[in-house]
C-alpha cells in the first residue's frame, strides 16, 4: 500500500507540471497489477465506458456478448428497441449465459435469452421469462430473478456503461461536441471493416500512443506522415471529459483536393460527408473520450476503436471503420472497401509494433523518465484525468486559447 501511494503522489506530482516541463509516468503505472486495479476502482467503474455502436444491434432480437473489467456482459436491443447492457450471470447458479466467450466479439439474434445449464429464460430486458420446475421452491418469485440490469445510455449511437451508476449523466460529457460533430450522423453509420487484435501492452500506451501525433515522424513515416505530418498537429484547450486533437492534411493535398473539386473528380476513398467546414474537410479530427473511448473523424468515414484492458499488461482492441448509409448502399462499395483496408491495415500494424516496443522498454531496468515534447500535449492532458480521477475529482475546463496551432493565443 506504502508503494501505491507513493506512485499515486508521483502520478500527481507529475500531472501538475507545466506542459513545458512535462515528463513520462513512472513506469510501474503501466506495468503493476496492483495499479491497474486501482484505476479500475477509480477510472474505469465510476466512468462512462463505450461498449456497441448501434449498428451492430439494428433490429429487435440482436444482441452482443463482450466481456469488460472482468465482467460477462450483453448488450442487447429489446422487441420495443430500446438497448439494454446485461450481466451474463445467471442468477439461479451463477452460469454464464453465454459461454464460449474468446471469440470477441460474439453476436446473434434471439427472442429471449436462455441458459444453457438449466433452461431459464430471460426477455431481452433482462427480466426472468421462464424457470422450468421452480414451483417446489417456498417463496419462489420470477420477479426477484432477474439479470443484473447495469446503467446505460447512448450518445450519438455509441452505447456506454457505467458500472457504479454514479457517473456524470452521459449526454452532459459530451455535448460541447455534438454540434461539431453532426455532419457524421454516427448513429446512422455502419461498420464496414473491422480489425482484431490481441494486445501485449498496458491500455495506457494504447491511448497514449493514439492521441500524440509526434511519432508519426518515425512510426508512420512512410504512411501517415507524408499526408499528416506530426509537427503540424494541434489541441483544442483542456476538457473535463475528453480531448480534442486536429491533425491538418498537407498543403499540397488540400490544394490536389481543391483541384479534384474544380474538375467534378473524388479523391480516393469512401463518398465525402456533407456539411462538413471546410476546416473538417482537410483534417482527421482526433477524440479522445476519458478514459478510452477513442474514435476520428476523416471527410468520408469513422474511425472507432473498441478497447477492453485485461490486465496491466494487456489487452483487447477491435478498430472498426464506419461509413454513411449513402456509401454503404453504393454499388461500388466493395471496391472501395478493397482499396482502403491496406492502408488502415498497414498503420495499425506500425502502431501495434510501437505500443508492444514501448511496453518492452517500460519493463526494462534500464527504463528512465523522459519529458514530453510539446507535441505530446495530449499525453500530458491523459496525465492530468489520470490524477484527477484518482483523487477523486475530474479536470476543470480551460478557459483558454490552444498553446499551439492556428487558433494559438
Amino acid at each position: 500500500m506504502t508503494d501505491l501511494a507513493a506512485l499515486t503522489a508521483d502520478i500527481a506530482a507529475t500531472a501538475a507540471l507545466p506542459l513545458p516541463q512535462a515528463r513520462t509516468l513512472p513506469k510501474a503505472a503501466y506495468t503493476s497489477e496492483a495499479f491497474y486495479r486501482l484505476e479500475e476502482e477509480k477510472l474505469f467503474r465510476t466512468g462512462w465506458l463505450c461498449v456497441a455502436h448501434v449498428s451492430e444491434l439494428p433490429n429487435p432480437g440482436d444482441y452482443l456478448a463482450l466481456e469488460l473489467l472482468g465482467e460477462p456482459l450483453v448488450v442487447t436491443r429489446g422487441d420495443e428497441g430500446a438497448v439494454h447492457v446485461l450481466s451474463r450471470v445467471c442468477p439461479h447458479r451463477a452460469m454464464d449465459i453465454l459461454p464460449g466467450s474468446e471469440g470477441f466479439p460474439r453476436k446473434g439474434h434471439a427472442p429471449h435469452l436462455l441458459c444453457p445449464y438449466h433452461v431459464w429464460s430471460f426477455e431481452l430486458d433482462g427480466k426472468l421469462r421462464g424457470c422450468p420446475h421452480m414451483q417446489e421452491a417456498v417463496g419462489f418469485a420470477k420477479a426477484d430473478y432477474p439479470l443484473v440490469r447495469l446503467r446505460s445510455g447512448i450518445w450519438n449511437g455509441f452505447v456506454f456503461v457505467n458500472f457504479d451508476g454514479a457517473a456524470p449523466e452521459l449526454k452532459s460529457c459530451y455535448a460541447p461536441l455534438d454540434e461539431l460533430l453532426a455532419p457524421w450522423n454516427f448513429a446512422e453509420m455502419g461498420i464496414v471493416i473491422s480489425m482484431d487484435w490481441e494486445c501485449e501492452f498496458n491500455w495506457k500506451v494504447m491511448v497514449e500512443n493514439w492521441m500524440e501525433s509526434y511519432h508519426h515522424i518515425g512510426a508512420h513515416s512512410t504512411t501517415l506522415n507524408p499526408i499528416m505530418p506530426g509537427q503540424n498537429t494541434w489541441i483544442e484547450p483542456e476538457s473535463p471529459h475528453y480531448i480534442h486533437a486536429h491533425l491538418p492534411y498537407t498543403t499540397k493535398l488540400r490544394a490536389e483536393m481543391v483541384d479534384s473539386a474544380a474538375r467534378g473528380e473524388s479523391m480516393p476513398g469512401f463518398l465525402p460527408i456533407p456539411g462538413l467546414s471546410e476546416e473538417q474537410k482537410a483534417e482527421w479530427g482526433l477524440f479522445l473520450g476519458h478514459p478510452f473511448f477513442m474514435f476520428l473523424t476523416m471527410p468520408d468515414r469513422l474511425l472507432w476503436y473498441r478497447l477492453l484492458p485485461l490486465s496491466a499488461g494487456r489487452c483487447r482492441l477491435q478498430t472498426m471503420t464506419l461509413v454513411s448509409r449513402e456509401t454503404s448502399e453504393s454499388p461500388d462499395l466493395e471496391k472501395m472497401i478493397e482499396a482502403e483496408t491496406p492502408l488502415l491495415r498497414d498503420f495499425h500494424v506500425e502502431d501495434m509494433v510501437v505500443n508492444k516496443a514501448v511496453q518492452d522498454g517500460l519493463n526494462s531496468a534500464y527504463a528512465v523518465r523522459g519529458q514530453l515534447s510539446h507535441l505530446e500535449e495530449p499525453v500530458w492532458l491523459i496525465q492530468r484525468y489520470l490524477a484527477a480521477r484518482l483523487s477523486g475529482s475530474y479536470p476543470q475546463k480551460a478557459e483558454r486559447k490552444p498553446y499551439y496551432g492556428p487558433r494559438a493565443a
